[in-house]
């Protein structure tokens, strides 16, 4: 247990160095005998601990260039800064010295402004703007659509990106009626054990449709650190002492529950706060942090934000869902060309419980 624990540590300093930016893509990691000597531990513990980085997607290993970090940001081209943009970055340079002066990592500072934005989105979402400077986004939560959101306008070059997190099922509708240019989704359909595709074709039917692969996201049970509770199962949502929180109905995360208690024989009459529900995964994960829930349903990406246990239940996909009809406009362009970038994909996978080995493969719904 000692070295398990020693080599994850080892792995977590690094993972820490690279998104701090201590070490910078590029950059060589020293070699495992030079790292084994630092931590007094057998060359295996060094092994195991690159071989996790490496399967976060922040380090590449090649014969004869050692270990070296990748790029854990996209290389997204600067823009120039008015002033009125100047005086913001000035006013969270700010605070993010406060935040530093106060003992906080610049890891989690941006994680946390991250997060209080994710909710404001959900709290308050923006008017729906055809304008053809913006790209309306409608569907499923999900932390890289997120942070997509922030960066969409240096990523396309002037084009902003209006969120609308209201489920898969309410992002596909959306497309259905015109008021979205593309969805998120990751709709699991039982009988065929797919996603996405069978919603796609009986929601919009007779048009041509892109389904281009964002990630496939391990989804599970959220817990307190700890496991205080002992939950070792999806059954457990049924004990009388637990609080559960919710997905609301239409999102793709429900969806999927609802299916998998009718098949396990679970009355959702017999979970206690089956009907109190979130939007986001985020809040899923906030609201079992700050107490008001035991357990909910997410991504290991939002329990690992907020420092909460995780028990891995399914990998689902999701998809960006876009018409033909805008395929080919430049911001659509960018932004599947963005999704196949390498950089692009050890950035996702390096926030936690994503796989990207598909990530921009994609389907086509006739």
């Amino acid at each position: 247990m000692e070295e398990i624990h020693l080599y994850q540590k080892i792995a977590e300093n690094l993972r820490q160095q690279i998104l701090r930016g201590d070490l910078k893509p590029g950059d060589r990691l020293p070699a495992v005998r030079e790292m084994a000597t630092k931590w007094d531990c057998t060359i295996g513990t060094i092994q195991r601990a690159y071989q996790e980085l490496s399967k976060q997607g922040l380090i590449t290993s090649r014969a004869g260039q050692g270990t070296k970090v990748v790029q854990t940001s996209p290389d997204i081209p600067r823009t120039e800064i008015p002033l009125r943009y100047a005086a913001l970055v000035h006013r969270a340079e700010a605070y993010l010295l406060e935040m530093l002066t106060a003992g906080f990592k610049l890891a989690e500072i941006e994680d946390g402004m991250r997060q209080a934005m994710d909710r404001w989105r959900s709290v308050n979402p923006p008017p729906v703007n055809s304008d053809e400077t913006t790209v309306r986004f409608a569907g499923s939560h999900d932390l890289v659509i997120t942070w997509l959101a922030s960066h969409f306008q240096e990523l396309t070059q002037g084009y902003g990106l209006n969120l609308q997190f209201v489920g898969s099922l309410g992002g596909l509708i959306a497309l259905a009626e015109g008021s979205a240019d593309l969805a998120g989704s990751h709709l699991w359909d039982q009988a065929s054990d797919t996603y996405n595709t069978p919603f796609v074709s009986r929601i919009i039917p007779g048009r041509r449709v892109a389904l281009i692969t964002m990630a496939y996201r391990r989804l599970g049970m959220i817990f307190p650190a700890g496991n205080p509770e002992n939950i070792k199962g999806l059954e457990d949502i049924t004990r009388k002492n637990l609080r559960f929180i919710n997905r609301q109905p239409g999102s793709g995360t429900r969806v999927w529950l609802d299916a998998i208690i009718k098949d396990l024989a679970i009355s959702k009459d017999h979970v206690l706060g089956y009907n109190n529900d979130k939007t986001t995964h985020s809040a899923v994960a906030r609201a079992i942090a700050e107490g008001e829930a035991d357990l909910g349903i997410g991504l290991e990406a939002a329990a690992r934000s907020y420092g909460l246990d995780f028990l891995f239940l399914r990998n689902d996909r999701y998809d960006l869902v876009i018409p033909d009809s805008h395929i080919q406009r430049e911001p659509i362009k960018a932004l599947i060309e963005w999704l196949n970038r390498d950089s692009t994909k050890a950035f996702i996978a390096s926030l936690g419980g994503y796989d990207t080995e598909c990530t921009g493969c994609i389907e086509w719904v006739e």
